[in-house]
């Protein structure tokens, strides 16, 4: 057998064969150039491509739904009209000596609210999350420039620029003084815009983190706490006689940017250049300033890898050796049911705010009721009710997961043991909390002498709530929408949402009706000297009246199981 073998490529020296085909002529291919880098974005074709994106998102975003545009529609007529309002407001205060005392404390607060919206708000506006920008070949400095005046067009920007020319108008007096006002509204609205894109880029990682959705969830605690502020600041400024009061401040704010720029409208028009001039530059440095930090921020976010899911080395070993306060909790269904409430309290974002807003309210009442001038030690009171409400409805926050807890309880004793130690972990916190508002209220009225007799009233209430929030989650269990959502209850449920808190907290002020009798008993006699008697008759009345509904809602609990389940699981 004759073997081929495969045909041999020529050396280069080598002769070509001798056959009649012609010879290749080899070819050398030419040497590939290299590409040029493709030219960088202008600013101005970045601005437009930015501004195009957001109106965009607006637009696509409004498609969704109907209600969607409904909501957005009213939401711009309402601030329109208050723009407007607070506009001709201000523009009417022209020629008021304490106007530009007036106009440097509320650009102060404007610039504040400014700072502190995207931590309340982090999903009102797409283009916060710079993280979605990573993969673009921007460069930082150009990056800054597009997002900032991209910040500009929304609803908020609006009222500012609204806020911001009559702050203005309310000082401006002389031609110098209107060229100033020119240019402290424009460093007004970028001081603004650039603190929030400062803010919202340095916690980013935290915002869009479960982390940042709960605290998100706070934001009707911080818009109530806010009103509040807003609503003492102005009755103070009613009795202290006009906005004279506001001058010690604004001596301050009127160096702090950027109320610094609309203080140097009245500077200049009271023909202090310089004044005015320094007040410009030190606006326009802090805004210099701002602007450098969230740059430093954005290269930061784009550059360095998101950290929050790696653990660190002997991070395991650190939570497995650390016993916390599961370690302190005795052995048994109670303290395992201590355990779970306080885990929901801390990690559940519908029962955080509920938790917190309770608390912040509880401490906020007393001071509100004290500054309109009708404050007593008793009000201290509303924190008992508040945190007591927190023990209804206590399967609802287990939602569907409610199974798990229905398949260990077999007797009325285990369903007594669940729900003291939900009770238990609910008078944890709530025991020192209301000594603390208490001591706190007396503190501020100076009304020690009733101190005694507020606490004792206050545990009694305590220990009512949490005998008729026992029935109630018994009786009238509802469920508790998963989403991100602010409602705390399904469609169709709400009459037994409002049939629980309701009429559970009625009957609550009811059971202590006997110790508010002896009480006023006491006052009426004249027996001062014994009103101390109700802080441990107070305390040893709640525990009572707390152990007595626990026992009545033990067995309506081991019997209504598969009711409660059903009822909890619609969320």
């Amino acid at each position: 057998m004759s073997t081929t073998s495969p045909p041999q490529r020529p050396s280069p020296g080598a002769a070509a064969p001798a056959t009649g085909a012609p010879t290749p002529t080899p070819t050398t291919a030419p040497a590939t150039a290299p590409t040029a880098a493709p030219p960088a974005a202008s600013v101005a074709t970045l601005v437009a491509g930015f501004a195009a994106l957001k109106l965009s998102l607006l637009r696509n975003g409004l498609r969704q739904s109907s209600g969607r545009r409904a909501a957005y529609l009213a939401s711009v007529v309402v601030v329109g009209l208050v723009a407007a309002l607070q506009l001709l407001g201000l523009v009417a205060l022209r020629g008021h000596e304490h106007a530009a005392a007036l106009v440097t404390t509320l650009t102060a607060l404007l610039a504040l609210g400014w700072a502190v919206m995207p931590l309340f708000f982090p999903g009102g506006d797409e283009t916060l999350d710079a993280t979605r920008l990573v993969m673009l070949p921007l460069r930082p400095q150009s990056l800054v420039v597009a997002l900032l005046v991209t910040s500009l067009i929304g609803i908020g920007p609006l009222f500012t620029l609204a806020l911001a020319v009559g702050s203005v108008v309310a000082v401006a007096h002389g031609a110098a003084a209107a060229v100033v006002a020119v240019l402290a509204v424009l460093l007004t609205m970028l001081v603004c815009v650039a603190l929030a894109r400062m803010v919202a880029t340095a916690n980013i990682r935290l915002l869009t983190s479960r982390k940042g959705r709960d605290l998100a969830l706070l934001s009707g605690l911080f818009i109530a706490v806010g009103a509040q502020a807003v609503n003492l600041g102005t009755q103070k400024l009613s009795d202290a006689g006009g906005l004279g009061a506001l001058e010690p401040v604004a001596d301050v704010l009127r160096w702090v940017p950027p109320a610094a720029a609309v203080d140097a409208v009245w500077s200049a028009g009271e023909g202090s250049y310089g004044v005015a001039a320094a007040q410009l530059a030190l606006t326009l440095a802090f805004l210099v300033a701002v602007g450098w930090s969230w740059q430093r921020g954005l290269t930061a976010l784009m550059t360095s890898p998101d950290a929050s899911t790696i653990q660190a080395p002997g991070e395991r070993r650190v939570r497995a050796g650390a016993g916390g306060i599961a370690g302190l909790l005795p052995a048994g269904r109670s303290g395992t049911a201590f355990h779970r409430t306080l885990q929901y309290a801390w990690r559940d974002p519908k029962t955080k705010a509920s938790w917190a807003t309770a608390l912040g309210i509880g401490l906020l009442l007393p001071v509100v009721m004290m500054v309109q001038g009708n404050g007593s030690v008793y009000s201290a009171c509303w924190a008992s009710g508040l945190l007591g409400m927190q023990m209804y409805n206590q399967f609802g926050q287990d939602s569907s997961a409610f199974w798990m807890v229905a398949q260990t309880i077999s007797t009325p004793r285990d369903a007594y043991l669940e729900l003291r130690g939900r009770a238990q972990a609910l008078a944890l916190v709530a025991i020192p909390y209301l000594t603390l508002v208490v001591v706190g209220s007396a503190a501020l009225l100076d009304g020690w002498d009733a101190l005694a007799e507020t606490l004792g009233l206050a545990l009694a209430l305590l220990g009512a709530l949490l005998a008729t929030g026992s029935i109630a989650s018994a009786r009238y269990p509802y469920s508790i929408p998963q989403d991100s959502g602010y409602k705390n209850v399904v469609p169709g449920q709400g009459a037994l949402a409002w049939i629980s808190i309701l009429g559970g907290s009625l009957v609550g002020a009811l059971l202590c009706a006997p110790l508010v009798a002896l009480t006023i008993w006491l006052h009426l006699a004249g027996h001062h000297g014994f009103l101390w008697l109700v802080l441990p008759l107070g305390a040893a009345y709640g525990y009572g009246t707390a152990q007595a509904g626990l026992r009545l809602a033990a067995p309506q609990t081991a019997g209504r199981l598969p009711e409660i389940l059903a009822a909890v699981s619609r969320g």
